[in-house]
């Protein structure tokens, strides 16, 4: 695991990682390799990551919590929350040219938590559908309510609960309704209700003024391969909110310690230190495959894996790229930041790096895979 790590990080690599890993509660490896920033200052253990869109598994949890509190169903219609909701349309015919049609299929919060909702996030094959979801400009508007608002204004692209696909628009709507079922704000749910009971002092959708320098700086590479800051405002300014609004889709900052204990919370089924967010029933269907309970069953596009609520589930290990168990379940963010919990084994591993790809230079190899297998190589089971 030490030659791994040391081995993807470098001149020609990633910046640096930071690793941690899990056995039955218990911390059994930990490791800092690398720099945390292009200067060449060491990379501390307790630096501080954008995970992206690891965030979108703090908002699953969140949800499901007041699940729990009956503030909000699985299966009630995103209109009872969001009104604007009610009335939805669908974008039926041509790529490029379709028209309008009433959606069949009330959208529930169910489609929202697993990515089945039918937004039109992308793909040539709804490209009339994409184009005006994307005129409606959600990631500008200065709140979740905002946000909500503008993508009920366009479309969908397919009826609700028949396709996956992954976009962080999903889990934005979903944080919206958490605002409206909770009565607060997405930050101060997520700040009470989960940061402060699981002693999370460094999570956030920013960070305070005093610790900004424990954030690693975000890299990307230039059309020469050279590595070098990433153009983007929490780049340059390191530890500025995300987005102008909390982003339960992917605006949240942390430490390795600080999502260790979110991961070991749900590894345990619900509980850590004493404190309980979720009964062990709730986190066995959020680690459940979701897909397969749809009619008719709507497909995951990686071979043995299925989605739950909020992050991947692994259904066939056989078949399965990763290496563990039947319900290993977990999520990664755009810059390089990745989790897994492996119930089964009782193993929580966690990596986190903090670097961007781009169109501009080949990208660097993806680390969660084999450093996965080096885990399991290196930890009995």
């Amino acid at each position: 695991m030490d030659a791994f790590l040391d081995g993807v990080v470098g001149d020609d690599a990633y910046l640096g990682a930071v690793a941690v890993v899990s056995s039955k509660g218990r911390i059994v490896y930990r490791k800092a390799a690398g720099h945390a920033d292009l200067q060449g200052a060491p990379l501390r253990e307790d630096a501080i990551f954008r995970i992206y869109s690891m965030t979108k598994s703090v908002t699953s949890v969140a949800a499901l919590m007041l699940v729990e509190e009956g503030r909000l169903r699985l299966d009630d219609p995103v209109a009872r929350y969001l009104p604007a909701f009610a009335a939805l349309d669908r974008v039926t015919g041509d790529a490029d040219e379709g028209r309008r049609v009433p959606v069949q299929r009330a959208l529930t919060v169910r489609h929202l938590l697993t990515h089945t909702a039918g937004f039109a996030t992308g793909g040539d094959d709804i490209r009339a559908a994409s184009a005006l979801l994307q005129a409606q400009a959600p990631e500008e508007a200065a709140d979740l309510a905002g946000y909500a608002d503008r993508v009920a204004r366009a479309p969908l692209a397919q009826e609700p609960g028949t396709r996956f696909r992954y976009d962080g628009v999903n889990t934005e709507v979903l944080a919206r309704v958490i605002e409206v079922a909770s009565g607060q704000s997405l930050g101060d749910f997520l700040r009470s209700r989960i940061f402060i009971p699981l002693r999370m002092p460094d999570t956030g959708f920013e960070v305070p003024a005093a610790q900004r320098g424990r954030v690693m700086a975000l890299t990307r590479r230039d059309g020469h391969g050279r590595r070098v800051l990433a153009d983007t405002p929490s780049a340059r300014t390191p530890g500025v909110r995300l987005r102008a609004y909390d982003s339960g889709a992917g605006g949240l900052y942390a430490t390795a310690a600080d999502y260790l204990r979110f991961a070991q919370m749900l590894a345990n089924g619900g509980a850590l230190d004493g404190v309980r967010l979720l009964r062990t029933a709730s986190v066995d269907q959020m680690m459940r495959d979701q897909l397969a309970q749809f009619d008719p069953v709507v497909a995951y596009p990686e071979s043995g894996e299925g989605f739950g609520l909020g992050g991947y589930v692994v259904t066939d290990p056989a078949t399965s790229t990763r290496p563990g168990s039947k319900g290993q379940f977990g999520w990664s963010g755009a810059a390089g930041t990745y989790f897994t919990i492996d119930s089964p084994r009782g193993l929580v591993i966690l990596l986190l790096s903090q670097h961007l790809p781009t169109d501009e230079a080949p990208p660097l190899p993806k680390l969660a895979t084999p450093f996965y297998r080096a885990v399991y190589a290196a930890v009995s089971p």
